[in-house]
This record gives C-alpha cells, structure tokens and sequence, in this order.
C-alpha cells in the first residue's frame, strides 16, 4: 500500500459531529449525576459528612472498568465493529439507571438502593465513554485529531447544557422544585427520565452513521508504526516483586493507621487498592515470568508499568485537574445553598433554590467548554501550542475556584464559571489530541483507559481523604474545599511546564 493510502480520510464536519455525537448522551448522563446525586443522597437521609463516601462508587467504578473496556475494544471485532459494541451496551445499562434512580424513595432502604444505582450508572457510562476517546483517535488522521477532541468537548458541553439547565427550565414550567421529607422533586424526576432518552438515542445515531475501519485497514494505516503486541508482557517478566511488594506494603500501612490516628472509615478502602494492586501486579509478573502472555491481567499490568514518557506527565497534569473537579462535583450545591442561599437543610425551599442556581451557572460552565472548544482553544494553541494552552486554561480555572471562596453573592458565580469553563474544555480536549498522535494505533482503547485512571484515582483520594480533612480543620464548613479545588489546579497548570511535544504544528 502506497504511503499516500496510509493516511486515513479527512472528515468534514458531519464526519466529525457523527464521530463524536454519542458523548452528548453520555454527558447527559454524567450531569444528571454530577449535580444531583448529592441532593437525591440527602433528600433519602445522608448528612453532608456522608457525601463523600457515598460518592467513593463514582471514581472506584471508573478504574474498574475503564482499563478493561480499553483493553477488550482493542481486541474486538465483529460485525457491529470494534467500539460500537461497547456503546450499546453501556447506553443500554445507563438509561435503566437513569430511569430507576428517581424511584429510589420507593424501596426500602432508598439510600443503598441509590448507591447502587450510582454505582451501576457510573460503571455503564463508562462502559459506553472510554471506547469513545479511542474512537476519535481511530476513525481520524492524527493531522485532525485536535479538531476531533474539539468537536467532542463541544458536544460535551452542549449535554451538560441540556442536563444542568433541564431542572431549571422544569420549575419554570410549573414542575414542583420542592418535595416532602424523603421524596426527590419532580423536576428531578423527569430530568433523569429525559436523560435516559436523550442518552440512549445520542449514542444510538453515532452507532448507525459511522462505519469503523476493517483490523485490516487499521493495520494498513499503521504499517509505519507497527506495535509489537508482546512487548509489554515480556518487560514485564523481567521485572522483580520489589515494585509490587511496596504497593502491598503501603496498602497495609494505610489500613493499619485508620484506628490509631482516628481517620474516617472511608480511608480503609484506599489501603484496599493499594493492597490490591501491590497483588494484582505480583500475580502479573508471575504469569509473565512463566510465558503467560496472551492474558488481560499481565497486558494491562504491563501496559500500565510501560507507558510512554508523555502519558506519564500528562498523568501528573491530570491527577490534579481532576481532583479539583470532584470535589466541585461533591461540593458546590451544598455550598451555594448554604453560603449563598443560607440554608443547608434539603426540605427548605432556599436549599433548592440554591440547588437549582447551581445547576443553572453549571450551564453557564459547560456552555462556556462548548464555545472555548471550537473557537478559543483552536486559536490559542495556533499560537502558543498545545501544552502552554492547557496552561493558561489551567490557571483561569483556579481563578474560579478562588471566586467561591471570597464573593457572596451569587450572581457574581456566574463569572467563575466562565473561568472554570475554559478550563474545563481544555481538559476534555488538550490531553487527548496530544495523547492520541504518540501513542500506537493497536493499543489506543487500553492506553486511554490507563489514562484515565489519573482522573479516577483523585477522585478515589477526594472521596477517601478529604472528609477526614474536613472533619479534622473545617467541620460543617465546606467552602474550604473550594480552596483546596484552586490550587490543585494551580499544580496542574504548573505541571504542564514538564510537558513538551517535540514538532508540534497546528492542526487543520
């Protein structure tokens, strides 16, 4: 094959929207949950102290089933396709979520019930999004992959739009915002049912128009970077337990010292994982020691130990960014009810107006993601490149943390969220496009998943250590964490200074 039939077609921009329309549904999905679950967890009893743990399902969910999914997408084909089969599934388990959580008053015991469903609705979404930013990197040319992530943040955007702003417009239409002791308000009820719609059949319409390229057109494309599949394994096999007995060792540490320095009970799940994973990696390295290669567990182990030095700064870019948005996603209703509202008690009609100001200006930060994603980001890094851009956005964002901390009034929020929104879009899109031009074809879906286990292990931290710290310094006075949210930021954007990408030149 010529080298001219190596590069893969450009996409217009219907190509481009088809590509990437799912994440629509998908975001639909993660708002819905990201700005309401804290209220459906304490409209069925949870206190503020509760929150973080109930939250724990989020993040643990994620670094589950992202590096299996990615490590499956890659190895599948059949007549549905390679990602595509993994979309349905997901869309098909999520909507049943969405559809279920509003009933959670209902059961017995409403709040395990919408812990469970938190966890189901987490682990499908991602079942459906972590093929998705593979997908991009498959179905693109690398000359188009910035305009391809661009194009998704901006669809990102618009279904957090849809789904934060769904409440709002519900009351104003004369749906009830308020409900009895124990009950979720209709104008979330109906939100989640839109959703599960809205998501179902956003992931649907990418699934029937676009087609995915055949393993043996992939491998063509590829011809001048050939992965060989083994590799990974076989550094594993060379490797010693040091590496995996320090994991074990710490995870003991960790659960050992709960009891005596009076931690909260949430932090022995993080000593669990690190256990965990100090096991996992010993039994890898024996299987691979003993020729096993051809099994997900060593891949992925391998995958995770050998990953390229670039994916390996961005890991400590992200680690940061997304420590910062979870505790926005824990946080911020409570907080706007409570110290711009003044009320923090859920039956209250200033506590929902709270929350459902904030679901308003969480539209404003997702709109402002979707405009910054196809005009400002594109702009910048024409001009200053990819990774001073994600710096720049970076900083701004803290910025808006900042502004939670010291205003009070809120309608002042609404500029903070156009800060946290440019920031918000240049995290959904600058990592990926300098991720998915250096990183190998054949391997796309599990190095992405691997990557996002730097989103989900912070989370895992935030919801494991930060009610600790809140009960420690700062009980019942949650705007700290905005702080904590603006420098971990900060560290971020300054991370970025390590990341470099050699003959960077601006995509079309």
């Amino acid at each position: 094959m010529s080298e001219a039939l190596r590069q893969k077609p450009r996409q217009n921009y219907a190509g481009l929207a088809n590509i990437s329309f799912g994440f629509f549904g998908i975001q639909i999905g993660f708002v819905l949950q990201n700005s309401n679950m804290s209220r459906i967890f304490q409209t069925v009893g949870a206190s503020l102290d509760d929150l973080p743990a109930l939250w724990v399902a989020a993040p643990l969910t994620g670094l589950i089933v992202q590096p299996i999914i990615g490590h499956l997408s890659d190895r599948t084909w059949n007549r549905f396709g390679r990602r595509r089969p993994y979309f349905m599934t997901g869309a098909v388990l999520a909507a049943i979520a969405l559809l279920l959580m509003p009933l959670a008053p209902a059961f017995g015991a409403p709040l395990i019930f919408a812990a469970a469903l938190l966890w189901m609705l987490d682990a499908s979404l991602n079942i459906s999004m972590e093929p998705f930013r593979a997908f991009v990197g498959d179905m693109l040319d690398k000359s188009q992959h910035a305009t391809g992530y661009a194009v998704q943040t901006a669809f990102i955007g618009a279904g957090a739009v849809v789904a934060a702003i769904f409440p709002w417009l519900l009351e104003h239409f004369g749906v009830s915002n308020v409900a009895p002791a124990g009950e979720i308000p209709d104008t979330v009820r109906w939100s989640f049912w839109a959703g599960a719609a809205a998501l179902f059949l956003a992931i649907g319409w990418t699934v029937v128009t676009t087609k995915e390229y055949s393993p043996e057109e992939m491998a063509a494309f590829e011809a001048e970077r050939k992965t060989e599949e083994g590799h990974s394994v076989r550094a594993l096999a060379a490797k010693t337990y040091l590496s995996a007995s320090v994991w074990m060792v710490l995870g003991l540490a960790v659960i050992l010292s709960v009891d005596p320095l009076e931690l909260e009970k949430e932090i022995l799940l993080l000593g669990g994982l690190l256990l965990a994973y100090g096991l996992l990696s010993a039994l890898a390295i024996a299987m691979a020691k003993q020729g096993r290669h051809a099994n997900m567990l060593s891949s992925i182990v391998g995958d995770f130990s050998g990953m390229p030095d670039t994916m390996k700064r961005l890991a400590l870019v992200q680690f940061f960014s997304w420590s910062s948005l979870f505790i926005m996603w824990i946080y911020s209703g409570p907080i706007v009810s409570q110290y711009f509202y003044g009320s923090a008690d859920p039956t209250t009609p200033a506590y929902n107006a709270g929350a459902n100001w904030w679901n308003l200006i969480y539209t404003v930060q997702n709109g402002v993601a979707a405009v910054a994603a196809l005009v400002l980001l594109p702009f910048l890094s024409r001009r200053i490149g990819k990774a001073r851009t994600h710096m720049t956005c970076l900083l701004l964002g803290a910025l808006g943390f900042l502004g939670y901390f010291v205003l009070r009034d809120p309608q002042l929020l609404i500029l903070c969220e156009v800060l946290k929104g440019i920031a918000w879009a240049s995290i959904l899109a600058m990592p990926y496009a300098i991720l998915a031009s250096s990183l190998p074809q054949a391997k796309l879906g599990i190095y992405m998943g691997l990557f996002n286990i730097f989103i989900v292990v912070p989370q895992l931290l935030v919801a494991t250590i930060m009610g600790s710290v809140m009960n420690a310094f700062f009980p019942a006075d949650p705007i700290w964490t905005m702080l904590f949210a603006a420098a971990s930021w900060s560290l971020a954007g300054l991370a970025m200074l390590r990341v470099t990408i050699p003959g960077e030149t601006a995509d079309a």
